[in-house]
């Protein structure tokens, strides 16, 4: 492991917003905050924010400045990028931002039923071969609708139209409400109620003349969700390339 890696890792042991658990540490003794994140560690009444996948951490900490009456997490499972968000939030002094690093599909682990009021997906893998790893797959959703509270929303950016038509069949057949529904984002009316704030990838897509799709929907807690019998055409290059573009899939 590269020596810069090391460094950010041994820093982010010792940043108070930051939290990793290995996995054998949660089946043996759980996690103290799972259940009460507001009064033990932000120490207010306001909603819990999740941004899941969340890199460098550009959009938990910007909604943090924007909003500080709401509470952010942000996920991921990459520490060494997660480190550039964590120390600007200590640095800002932003009391309503916390890092969490651990895989999505343990947030059980550390969230209780309800704990959760929104769920921000940016910018995701779309996973066009692999379903059940795609995070609007139906087994996510399963898991989002038992961490959100009535009424929760998952919003969805994303410059992948394979990401976008999925998510847009699994609202469809599902039958869940939504809130928004755009295929480009910052050339519909949509553009001027979001936060903004522009991560370093958005800033890459738009700058290569690709439109950013967004979708809010209520995630309602179910014991089943379908999944769609049609798949969606594949990206014509590769989103999760992120450095570059890359050549059309047949």
């Amino acid at each position: 492991m590269a020596r810069n890696k090391l460094r950010k890792f041994e820093e982010m042991n010792r940043y108070p917003n930051v939290f990793q658990y290995p996995l054998g540490m949660l089946h043996e003794k759980g996690f103290e905050l799972k259940g009460r994140w507001r009064e033990m560690y932000f120490g207010n009444p306001a909603p819990v924010v999740l941004e899941l996948g969340c890199g460098k951490g550009e959009y938990t900490v910007g909604q943090g400045r924007l909003f500080p009456g709401k509470n952010f997490i942000g996920v991921d499972i990459k520490g060494a990028r997660m480190w550039s968000g964590a120390k600007q939030a200590l640095e800002e002094r932003l009391p309503n931002v916390a890092f969490l690093r651990t895989r999505i599909e343990l947030l059980p682990h550390f969230f209780a039923p309800g704990e959760v009021s929104e769920i921000w997906i940016t910018f995701p893998d779309p996973q066009m071969k692999k379903t059940n790893r795609r995070m609007t797959s139906a087994r996510f959703l399963r898991m989002y609708g038992e961490l959100l509270g009535d009424g929760g929303v998952i919003h969805l950016k994303t410059d992948s139209p394979f990401m976008y038509a999925y998510t847009r069949e699994m609202i469809r057949i599902n039958r869940l409400p939504v809130r928004v529904d755009t295929a480009d984002l910052y050339r519909s009316r949509e553009a001027e109620g979001m936060p903004a704030i522009r991560t370093f990838y958005e800033q890459q897509w738009l700058s290569r003349g690709m439109s950013i799709k967004y979708l809010c929907f209520v995630c309602e807690p179910r014991e089943e969700y379908l999944e769609p019998d049609i798949v969606p055409e594949p990206d014509a290059y590769r989103s999760f390339g992120r450095d570059r573009r890359s050549h059309r899939i047949d």
